[in-house]
């Protein structure tokens, strides 16, 4: 096989393994709703387990960071350039955030993007899970703590892998599910009396 077709073949599969809307298709099967009408209305594993249910959301999680992985390892056994590993894990984030099967309306694309990384930076998976486990017992807040847990990639890119590459790689992965919770905080704001009582829950199921 050529390396033009490879690389063609591992950024289209990549964009399609994404696209995968494992949230809606276990929300339809387990519950018959669409998840991106309920909840936070949000095709993602944080959504799910509060709205379908913990065993459910689980699933989507290990699906969806599955597929961020899988891009990745596609691409590598294609045997094409690292440059290309990247853009075919960043076009997995895009499918899972933009999937043609739904219309282009999907979800953040947090869990995919771990999947990603961690062939590229193994280390930033259990310093993530460290980082969202520490903040997750201060504010109950999920998706605070996962997105803060987000940003602390690209510098363990710096100081534990000391790669550029990766620094910018991360960084601008990390953007496409940080840019896209910003509608969702104004919102979570605007039903609350302040930042603090956003940030600090009473506890898991205390939601907005």
């Amino acid at each position: 096989m050529n390396e033009a077709l490879s690389i063609a073949i591992a950024i289209a599969s990549a964009y399609l393994l994404g696209s995968i809307p494992s949230a809606y298709i276990v929300g339809r099967l387990k519950k018959g709703v669409d998840i991106r009408q309920i909840g936070s209305q949000n095709m993602g594993a944080m959504n799910t387990f509060y709205k379908v249910g913990i065993t459910s959301g689980l699933l989507v999680l290990a699906v969806d960071i599955g597929k961020g992985a899988a891009a990745v390892a596609l691409a590598r056994w294609l045997g094409v350039p690292p440059i290309i590993e990247m853009l075919a894990g960043t076009n997995a984030v895009i499918g899972h955030g933009f999937p043609v099967w739904l219309n282009f309306r999907g979800g953040k694309g947090g869990a995919t993007l771990i999947g990603v990384l961690f062939f590229f930076m193994p280390w930033a998976i259990p310093i993530g899970l460290a980082v969202f486990g520490l903040l997750l017992l201060l504010t109950r807040f999920p998706t605070l703590s996962y997105s803060i847990a987000l940003i602390c990639f690209p510098f363990i890119a710096w100081l534990i892998y000391h790669h550029g590459d990766y620094v910018v790689f991360s960084l601008l992965l990390c953007l496409i599910p940080l840019i896209k919770y910003i509608p969702r905080i104004k919102e979570m704001r605007s039903k609350t009396t302040s930042w603090r009582r956003l940030v600090l829950r009473k506890n898991l199921k205390d939601r907005f």
